[in-house]
């Protein structure tokens, strides 16, 4: 298929991926199930497609004045650039966006984004723009070329609660748990859903979206690395503001110093609660994913399987988040293990 109209049917045609049991996995957590959304099965490798791609192509539409069908009609001309700060795989979603519109993108990464993620915004078109310090800078960086007219933002965070493209973007999101409400229905409901977070935009998501579920609505596990924990301290704190530290952890796409004041606000009013892993446990929790669900991915994606692990491990915790033999958990896969080859493999 030719690589544009790919992205198109991306956008228009999403995949539904698959709700995988792990009875090992539960097994091992003393609990009566575990199941994994693996969202390594999207177009592209992981769940951003759904936020940026749709987000992106409807701030260009916005900004022409057509409709996305219309804007994915023909190429247009004089569109102005995508801009987006990103760890990897939301800059390569606002790239696809600019792609399939035939415009331009500008994608800020922080200089510690490895080649492997940046080749690949490269190879749908983005252009790259390093940024000395962490994702929070090039999310600085972004903003400040938006406002002097550079081009359109379509962040994935804003401290605005009402910003509309953020909005867009988890909005996108909301379709995991929207395909995780019709894949079990009919099943026992989810207790708990263990959800990892960068500035928190899937974890709100997933609180907002999985409510309906017939039955209590799971209680939601943020789970980040202690390293780059800014949503636990916004949870804790009531303001999205600036953590201390480096960030440096081996969940790149979890780098983030700053909450997302929209998604802490949806995460307060669902009452979730955080959880923080170590970075022994989230190398141990890929290596775990492999060897009992088949499922290869980074320690990005398998953070929400530490922070499982961390609380059945822990009798403190286990108390505390009153998971126990009957407790059944949805976790979330959110990317594969990043290809080298780039975008255009299968």
């Amino acid at each position: 298929m030719e690589f544009r109209s790919r992205i198109i049917e991306a956008f228009r045609t999403p995949v539904v991926t698959p709700l995988v049991p792990a009875p090992s996995l539960a097994r091992r957590c003393g609990i009566a199930a575990v199941h994994i959304k693996d969202e390594s099965k999207r177009p592209f490798g992981n769940f951003k497609m759904l936020g940026g791609l749709g987000a992106g192509l409807k701030a260009l539409a916005r900004h022409a004045g057509l409709s996305v069908d219309e804007l994915l009609a023909p190429h247009h001309v004089g569109l102005p650039p995508l801009l987006c700060a990103s760890d990897g795989n939301h800059g390569l979603a606002v790239a696809a966006a600019a792609h399939a519109a035939g415009g331009k993108a500008l994608i800020f990464l922080p200089a510690q984004v490895d080649e492997a993620r940046a080749g690949r915004i490269a190879a749908m078109g983005g252009d790259i723009r390093r940024v000395a310090g962490t994702y929070d800078d090039a999310v600085d960086e972004a903003r400040m070329l938006a406002g002097t007219g550079g081009g359109l933002l379509v962040a994935d965070t804003s401290d605005q609660l009402k910003d509309p493209v953020v909005g867009d973007v988890m909005a996108g999101y909301g379709r995991v748990a929207e395909e995780i409400l019709n894949q079990n229905a009919g099943h026992p409901r989810f207790t708990h859903a263990f959800i990892q977070a960068g500035v928190g935009g899937l974890a709100a998501a997933m609180a907002q979206g999985l409510a309906p579920m017939i039955g209590e609505a799971p209680q939601m596990i943020v789970v980040e690395p202690e390293r780059a924990a800014c949503v636990a301290h916004a949870l804790r704190t009531g303001f999205a503001e600036r953590i201390a530290g480096t960030l440096d952890t081996k969940a790149e796409m979890l780098s983030c110093g700053i909450a997302s004041a929209s998604a802490v606000e949806i995460l307060r009013r669902h009452r979730a609660t955080a959880v923080t892993v170590s970075e022994a446990g989230l190398a141990a929790a890929v290596s775990i994913l492999v060897s009992e669900a088949a499922l290869p991915t980074t320690p990005s994606g398998a953070a929400g399987l530490t922070g499982l692990l961390r609380v059945a491990g822990t009798p403190w915790l286990r108390t505390a988040i009153r998971l126990g033999p009957g407790s059944r958990v949805l976790l979330v896969v959110t990317e594969g293990a990043v290809r080298f080859e780039g975008v255009d493999s299968d």
